[in-house]
């Protein structure tokens, strides 16, 4: 078939089909709705408040069992971090300083966000692969390295919600818009504003991006 009788063709389709979509009340008449279960296997989010949460239960020991065939590798043998991977355990007493550690124990304000993320992207390039008692399991664990459950604590849907995360009360709701009010103005200054000379607070060096040496790589 030519260049031009293709063209014509293909033309002659679509001409056919717009009425049809045009005339349509229901959207683009493409697909079919999503099934409920297509939903609920896609719905796997956990609130804070356990909502979304699937039955099952994990006991710490179950869990290490899992962190050291499956996540180990990469988060290292006590949470401590392989290469550049994250760091999971520790940093307590840290988030004041310069560097600080936003570890599981030393910053997350809730449970939910471990089984969420286990749950959703874990283990590395092979995500959602682990049953709802695996993660469970595995979030027992994690909270175990990080001194928030004790060694024979079993995780399940009926006591999640009595697992205190040491940061929970320094987390807050979003205030500006009133605690930041005063200093709002409707003329805001844009040039010139400050008289003293602006003074350096921070390098990029203490985030670990910046080489040591004071030349960088050749870029060809």
């Amino acid at each position: 078939m030519s260049r031009l009788r293709r063209s014509i063709a293909v033309a002659g389709m679509f001409a056919l089909a717009v009425p049809a979509f045009a005339g349509s009340s229901n959207g683009t008449g493409l697909g079919r709705a999503a099934l409920p279960e297509e939903i609920a296997a896609w719905n796997t989010d956990v609130r804070p408040d356990g909502l979304g949460l699937p039955p099952g239960k994990g006991s710490v020991k179950h869990g290490e069992e899992i962190f050291l065939e499956k996540c180990a590798s990469c988060h290292g043998e006590f949470g401590e971090g392989a290469g550049r991977y994250p760091v999971l355990v520790g940093g307590v007493g840290t988030l004041g300083k310069d560097n600080p550690d936003k570890t599981i124990g030393s910053f997350w304000p809730y449970a939910s966000t471990v089984f969420d993320y286990v749950r959703r992207a874990m283990p590395f390039g092979n995500a959602q692969s682990l049953t709802p008692d695996e993660t469970y399991a595995l979030t027992a664990y994690l909270l175990n390295l990080n001194d928030v459950v004790k060694d024979d604590f079993v995780l399940s849907k009926e006591n999640f919600g009595s697992v205190q995360m040491p940061n929970l009360e320094n987390f807050y709701d979003d205030d500006r818009e009133t605690s930041e009010k005063a200093f709002w103005k409707k003329n805001p200054c844009m040039t010139d504003c400050k008289p003293e000379t602006p003074r350096i607070l921070g390098r990029a060096r203490a985030l670990d991006v910046t080489p040591d040496s004071k030349t960088g790589p050749k870029v060809e």
